[in-house]
């Protein structure tokens, strides 16, 4: 069982929380440095559902540019973060 969670986690559970707690903090600062707080995230979040049910079928050409708009962030991103495991073995 133990194993399987780890497994799942990704390491250790003791570890992985810890590694959760930095990057939470350092990823809270930087959004407190940049003044976006986490109602403004939930309700951006809300007000984005709330745009796509009322556009209806016109939403999907939203949710694609909100989609492209994301992956130009995170497949680079995604990419460097491969390409630095690539010598690494897995866990």
């Amino acid at each position: 069982m133990t194993d399987a969670l780890a497994r799942f986690l990704g390491g250790p559970p003791l570890s992985v929380l810890a590694r959760l707690l930095m990057l939470s903090l350092i990823v809270g600062a930087l959004l407190m440095w940049l003044e976006i707080h986490p109602a403004d995230i939930l309700d951006n979040v809300e007000r984005l559902f709330r745009r796509l049910w009322n556009l209806g079928f016109g939403a999907v050409r939203v949710v694609l540019e909100y989609v492209i708009a994301g992956a130009v962030i995170v497949v680079p991103i995604w990419l460097v973060l491969r390409l630095l495991n690539v010598g690494r073995s897995p866990r």
